[in-house]
C-alpha cells in the first residue's frame, strides 16, 4: 500500500489556496465505497480516487481504516497509481469503485480487489484485478478481467462486484450505456471463465440483468447482489444523475442471473415500462428535522457481519453539493423478503444487533414519529414530517417477532422496527423502514415526547 506520507504534498487550489491535507479528510472524499473487516476486527474502506477540493493529487484506490464504521482515517492508496495494463487500455488517471472480497484459495486466504479504470462518458474501460494477503496490502496487480472499447461495445466495463455463491464466483458490473451484466469467474484465478487465456479479458459481456432506456440517459450503475434470507437474490443499483438525483433502488430474483423484478413485477431489463417506476426506491435525497440535507446518496455496497448487515454508500449534501463522504446505514429484511435501509446513519456501539429484543408488540409503535416518504420525485429533497401513530393507525397490523410487522388488505404494510441511534438528537431511539400502503418505502424515527420539530 502506498501510505499517505508517500503521496504527493498538497498543492494550491483555487486562487492559490492550499488544499486540505488528506490526513484531515476522515470520511470526506470517499466515493463509490466498499468496506471489509479483517480477522482482527478492523474495518477497511476502499473508494474511488477523488478529491472534491481540487485536482487529483494521487491515485491507486483510496483506503481508510476504522474500528466502528463511524470514524474513518485516511491511510493512503492500495496501488501506486493506475496499473500499466489498465492505463494503457483506458487512459485513466485514477481508479474507480474498487470492490474488495476475502477469498479462500488452495494457498490460503487472499484478498481480491476488482477496480475500474475509465474516464467520464467513455466506454473505453477496464476492470482489473489486484490481490493482497491483507486489506492493508501489499497489493499486486494481476491484469485486466473485463475490457470494453467505446466505438465497439455497447456495455461498459466499470463498477464491478464479486458475487460468491458457494463454490462459484460471478462478476456483476456495468454503468449506463448497455446496462448491467453478470458473468462467471474462475475461483482459482479471479478471471472470467470464458477468457481465452488466464489473465486475458473476458470474451463476452455475460448476462444482461438490468438496464434503463435512453429517455432517462440509460442512467443505471453500481450493481451489488446479495443473497435473500430464505433463498433467492436481491440486486441493489443506483439510478440517475451522480450529483443531484442519484438514489438507490432494489429488485429481487429467484435465480442469480435473473430476472430481477420489483414489487410490481417489472423486470429490471424492461424498456417499455415507465423508467421512473421500475425498481423499489430505498434511499434518496432527504432531510431529517434539524439535520443536514442529504443529497444524491448512492453507489452502495453491503457489509455482512454476524448480527447485522450495513449499506455502505457515498452521499453529497444540500448545502455543499460538491462535497461527498461515506455513510453507513443498517440494512434490514422485511417479513416478505425486501431489503430496506435505515434513515439513521450507523451509530457504532449504540447499535443493538439482538433481533430477539426488537419490538414484537404493536403497542411499542404508538407515539410520535418523524417520517420520510421515499415515493416522491427523486429530483427533490424529501422532507421529514411528523405523524402520530395511534390505535387506529395500528389496526390490522400483525407482529411476526424480531421487529417484523405486516398488514394485508387495502392498506398493506411490510415493516421492520428496530433500535437505532438518533444522530441529530444524540439519543437512542426506534427507527423503522417499511413498504407502505402505496407500495413505496417510508422510513422514520421515533420522536421523544415534547421534542420540537
Amino acid at each position: 500500500m502506498t501510505e499517505i506520507e508517500a503521496a504527493p504534498a498538497s498543492t494550491g487550489g483555487a486562487a492559490g489556496e492550499a488544499l486540505p491535507d488528506p490526513a484531515t479528510w476522515g470520511a470526506r472524499n470517499s466515493h463509490d465505497p466498499t468496506a471489509v473487516r479483517d480477522d482482527d476486527g478492523v474495518y477497511w474502506l476502499f473508494s474511488t480516487d477523488a478529491d472534491a477540493d481540487g485536482p487529483l493529487r494521487f491515485s491507486g484506490a483510496q483506503i481508510r481504516r476504522s474500528t466502528d464504521l463511524v470514524s474513518w482515517e485516511f491511510v493512503g492508496c492500495a496501488l501506486d497509481g493506475v496499473p500499466g495494463p489498465a492505463r494503457a487500455h483506458a487512459g485513466a488517471e485514477g481508479l474507480w469503485a474498487p470492490d474488495v472480497v476475502r477469498v479462500e484459495t488452495a494457498a490460503g486466504v487472499q484478498w481480491r480487489m476488482y477496480y475500474s479504470a475509465s474516464s467520464f462518458g467513455s466506454r473505453t474501460s477496464a476492470i482489473g484485478l489486484a490481490v493482497a494477503p491483507h486489506p492493508a496490502g501489499p497489493w499486486e496487480d494481476r491484469g485486466i478481467v473485463v475490457a470494453t472499447v467505446h466505438d465497439r461495445d455497447g456495455h461498459n466495463a466499470i463498477d464491478a462486484q464479486l458475487v460468491i455463491d458457494g463454490a462459484r464466483h460471478h462478476l456483476a458490473y456495468g454503468s449506463f450505456f448497455g446496462g448491467l451484466h453478470l458473468l462467471e469467474i474462475d475461483p482459482a484465478t479471479g478471471f472470467a471463465l470464458d477468457a481465452p487465456a488466464p489473465g486475458a479479458p473476458a470474451s463476452s459481456p455475460g448476462t444482461l440483468i438490468a438496464r434503463r432506456p435512453r429517455s432517462v440517459d440509460t442512467a443505471i450503475e453500481g450493481p451489488f447482489i446479495l443473497p435473500r434470507p430464505g433463498g433467492g437474490w436481491a440486486l441493489i443499483v443506483s439510478y440517475d444523475s451522480l450529483v443531484s438525483t442519484y438514489h438507490v433502488r432494489v429488485a429481487v430474483a429467484e435465480d442469480l442471473y435473473g430476472p430481477y423484478v420489483d414489487p410490481d413485477g417489472h423486470e429490471m431489463t424492461d424498456l417499455d415500462a415507465d423508467p421512473l417506476t421500475v425498481g423499489l426506491t430505498v434511499l434518496a435525497s432527504h432531510q431529517l428535522e434539524g439535520g443536514r440535507g442529504v443529497l444524491a446518496p448512492g453507489h452502495a455496497s453491503v457489509l455482512t457481519e454476524p448480527g447485522h448487515q450495513v449499506l455502505v454508500h457515498h452521499t453529497r449534501f444540500v448545502d455543499q453539493p460538491r462535497q461527498h463522504e461515506v455513510q453507513v446505514r443498517r440494512l434490514v429484511w422485511t417479513q416478505e423478503g425486501w431489503p430496506l435501509v435505515s434513515i439513521q446513519p450507523w451509530g457504532g456501539s449504540h447499535e443493538d444487533d439482538d433481533e430477539a429484543a426488537w419490538p414484537s408488540d404493536v403497542a411499542a409503535l404508538r407515539g410520535d414519529w418523524e417520517i420520510v416518504d421515499l415515493g416522491g420525485p427523486t429530483d427533490q429533497v424529501a422532507p421529514a414530517r411528523r405523524v402520530t401513530v395511534d390505535d387506529a393507525a395500528l389496526a390490522g397490523l400483525v407482529p411476526h417477532g424480531r421487529g417484523r410487522f405486516t398488514r394485508s388488505g387495502d392498506a398493506p404494510v411490510d415493516a421492520v422496527v428496530f433500535p437505532a441511534w438518533d444522530t441529530v438528537r444524540g439519543r437512542e431511539t426506534l427507527a423503522f423502514a417499511a413498504r407502505g400502503p402505496r407500495g413505496t418505502v417510508v422510513v422514520g424515527t421515533a420522536v421523544p415526547e415534547g421534542a420540537v420539530g
